[in-house]
């Protein structure tokens, strides 16, 4: 007996919406991972200086254009907090002075790689990104510190353990925050939503 051409299509739409249903909640998991995705490659990326694939993650004139504002406002609270301290103004007046190089030393690949390990700019005069540590190539046993005495242990000062929070801070943008108990160390990387999935490095704010 043959099925009418009605029934067949009853019997499909049901699979139909199901498949539908599937694509729209897998896109909105997509969507909603996606800068956790972006941040993970452009890290990856950056920590291997491969410059075609940060570019693709970052917005170079508006990191550029955030870096010498933050920088520049850094130095200026400087500036007012010591005042009274004549070497501490003219190192910072060096500093504002050497605001481009800074700002075009971070505006590399290299320079993202120290933002998104935890090491922001200082606003030193001829300050360059310091070197992340390669995760690839860890140091041998000859060049790593040997453990301080029982005697020392306890004047041995441990570096303040570093807090990495990432997430949303609106529908379009998206932050990573970079905490620790040191002066200068406590800041954010943001991200823009570019279309559904795509987000790019935008800013930096050193003053979270």
């Amino acid at each position: 007996m043959t099925v009418p051409t009605r029934m067949k299509g009853s019997a499909a739409r049901p699979l139909i919406i199901t498949l539908i249903v599937i694509v729209v909640i897998a896109a909105l998991g997509f969507a909603y991972a996606s800068p956790y995705i972006a941040l993970r490659n452009l890290k990856r990326a950056a920590d291997a200086r491969d410059a075609e694939t940060v570019n693709q993650y970052v917005d170079f004139p508006a990191l550029r254009d955030s870096l010498k504002q933050q920088i520049t406002g850094m130095l200026t609270r400087r500036l007012d907090a010591d005042a009274n301290s004549k070497l501490a103004t003219i190192g910072a007046m060096i500093g504002v002075t050497l605001i481009g190089p800074l700002v075009d030393s971070y505006a590399t690949p290299d320079g993202v790689a120290a933002l998104l390990n935890g090491m922001p700019p200082r606003g030193d005069p001829g300050e360059r990104p310091a070197a992340p540590p390669d995760a690839n190539n860890p140091p041998a046993a000859a060049d790593t510190p040997a453990s301080p005495p029982a005697a020392d242990a306890a004047n041995a000062t441990q570096p303040p353990a570093r807090e990495t929070t990432a997430g949303y801070r609106g529908i379009n943008e998206f932050v990573v925050t970079y905490r620790r108990g040191e002066a200068n160390a406590n800041y954010s990387a943001i991200f823009q939503r570019e279309g559904l999935f795509t987000w790019k490095l935008t800013a930096i704010n050193l003053n979270e």
